[in-house]
Order: C-alpha cells, then structure tokens, then sequence
C-alpha cells in the first residue's frame, strides 16, 4: 500500500500513524497502531476523530490488514469491531460496509487494498470540491462562525466547513472568524484555532454562549457547520450545540450552512429522529483535562448529561454544501439526499 499522509494521519512504510488531537495544540504526539484494539481506543477517546477521517483511518488499516496477508473470515471481523466503535458518524460505517461488500462478492486482497487506497484518495477530492462549492457563498469581508472542528485535522483533505474558510481566505475575500470553544472537549478552541492560526485567517475564540450576541449585534454574517451524519430529509447530527446555532441563525436571519461530502449522508435515515447520539463520559463534564494534566470542579459523584452531539432539523439550514454543488431547501425536499451520487 501507497504511503499517503494527510495532517492528522499518514500511511507510512508500512505503518499507519495517527496524530494524538488531545495533545494538541500544545503537543504533536503520533501513535503508530499495532492492532485494531489500539486504534478503536483512539478513536473513543476522541484521539482520532471527525467522521470523514474516523472512517478513512478505519478503512486504511484494514487496507493494512489486508495487504499482510489477513483472511475474509479476519477481515471480516475487524471490519465490524472498527464499525462498531462510534456509533454516530457513519462514514465509519459507509466506508467500512463499502469494503464489506467486496469481501462479500469475492474481492481479493489486492482489491481491498485498493479501495481502501481509492477512500483515501478520494475525499481529499470530495474536499475540494466542497471548499470551492462554499467559498463561492461567502462575499468579501464575511465575518464567518463555526462550531467544533471541520478541517484538515477531521479529513484526508482540506477539511469540510474549514475547508470553505480556508478556501475563501486564499481567494482574499477578507474574511473574520469566531471560532466557537466547543464545550466540553473544546474541539473550537484547541484543534480550529490551531488550524486558523496555521493557515492565517484572522480568527477569535469565543465561548459557546457569546454566539448570541454576536449575532444581536450584527457581527455575524454566516454560520458554517460540519456534519457526522445527514438524514434524507436534510436533519443532520453534529457536535453538541450546532442546534442552539441554527435557532439562533435563524432568528437573527443569519444564513447556516452544513458542509459535508456524499459520504456522510445516510440514505437509510429518513429523519433525524432515527439518528443515534452517543453518550459520553461523565468526567469530560465533571472538569477537563489535556497535556496540561487534569482538573476537576464538580462534585465527583455529580450526575451528567453529555451527549456528543445534537440533530439540526433541515427546516433551519439554508443550504448543504455537497461535494457536488449546493443543495438548496426545495432540492432537499424533492429528495436531493435520497440519491446522493447520482
């Protein structure tokens, strides 16, 4: 298998490497996985995460797998353990089903490796076709916020809703950023600002709760959000407080866009009801923790409520930028997302 690198993964003699996002911003920390086991505890643990890239790192090790010889009946397996180990973003499971599938109609090694090469590729393109797609909204001096972590840390490429920031940047549209902290793990304030910072684009974090006014004061001209999964009908399921954004989008007339490829579409999900939400550890609540160590400030028996993510009814998003155009609110409701390859 190809060496392939992307910024928070990379494929290399031989060995698949995944960079330690809890690390980060203060540390650049790779893990090189051993076993299936290693890698879904980095997944759960949030040390690899985004669900283009979640799916993409399953899939190269299986890929790996592959390659050193590993039967169907092993591969097999692997597949489901990696397919179960979140259950909210399903490019995890599209991807790995992909695979599945080929095993299942007598694909060789040779042919899984492939694909599993083929995923890699191809959402560096599905990328940029979103970027552009974005960029093309967003007028000059916008001052854009966005919510958790969408860019090169969450793909193989440039990243989904970043990827639209970081494009429109580039093209000197003079943009501003606020960047949400994104309680409770602060995705926003650790991973986004470090992308920004990186890239150049003028940014400032803001806590979760000055969203509000920002937009009553009119210092918001768009909201750019990812997405982990995207029913049929539009609903879609994304880090925890995109919901309480597009309330208030919509009440301020702010235009709220989702940025996602065709891979984190489900066309098994009719509507967002049927999504399933991941619960987390409580502690992540309780207090925080991080390369500076650990700090807890509530009680240690303190009942917690710490779903990872929340549903974005389509009846408040103004658009969904796809890898293959913008998906207006008429399209989606002529089914648009019902058959998102074609």
């Amino acid at each position: 298998m190809q060496n392939l690198v992307a910024t928070a993964l990379r494929y290399e003699d031989s060995k698949l490497y995944v960079l330690d996002q809890r690390r980060l911003p203060a540390e650049e920390f790779w893990h090189d996985c051993q076993d299936e086991n290693q890698l879904i505890a980095l997944i759960q643990s949030l040390a690899i995460r985004g669900a283009p890239l979640l799916g993409i790192a399953a899939t190269l090790w299986v890929g790996h797998c592959a390659r050193r010889g590993d039967n169907a009946t092993r591969l097999t397996k692997t597949i489901a353990a990696l397919r179960a180990s979140r259950p909210t973003a399903v490019n995890l499971m599209n991807y790995l089903d992909r695979l599945q599938a080929l095993l299942d109609n007598g694909a060789d090694n040779t042919a899984l490796v492939a694909d599993a090469v083929a995923i890699f590729n191809e959402d560096v393109t599905l990328c940029d076709a979103m970027s552009r797609h974005g960029a093309a909204l967003v007028k000059p001096g916008a001052k854009i916020l966005t919510h958790c972590n969408t860019g090169g840390l969450a793909t193989a490429g440039i990243g989904t809703a970043i990827g639209v920031i970081i494009t429109a940047h580039r093209d000197h549209k003079n943009i501003k950023v606020w960047v949400d902290e994104t309680r409770p793990l602060f995705q926003g304030g650790r991973l986004t600002a470090w992308e920004m910072q990186n890239a150049g684009v003028p940014y400032q974090i803001i806590c979760d709760s000055m969203a509000a006014s920002l937009m009553q004061q009119g210092n918001v001209d768009m909201v750019v959000v990812g997405a982990d999964r995207i029913a049929r009908n539009g609903d879609f399921a994304n880090k925890i407080g995109t919901y309480s954004l597009a309330v208030l989008a919509h009440y301020h007339r702010v235009p709220f866009y989702v940025v996602a490829p065709r891979t984190t579409i489900d066309v098994n999900c009719a509507g967002g009801i049927t999504i399933p939400i991941e619960q987390r550890d409580a502690n992540e609540v309780r207090g925080v923790s991080g390369s500076f160590g650990s700090f807890q400030w509530a009680p240690e028996q303190a009942p917690v409520f710490n779903p990872a993510f929340d549903v974005t009814p389509a009846a408040l998003v103004t658009g969904w930028v796809l890898d293959t155009g913008v998906v207006s609110p008429d399209e989606v409701a002529a089914g648009a997302l019902a058959y998102p390859t074609d």
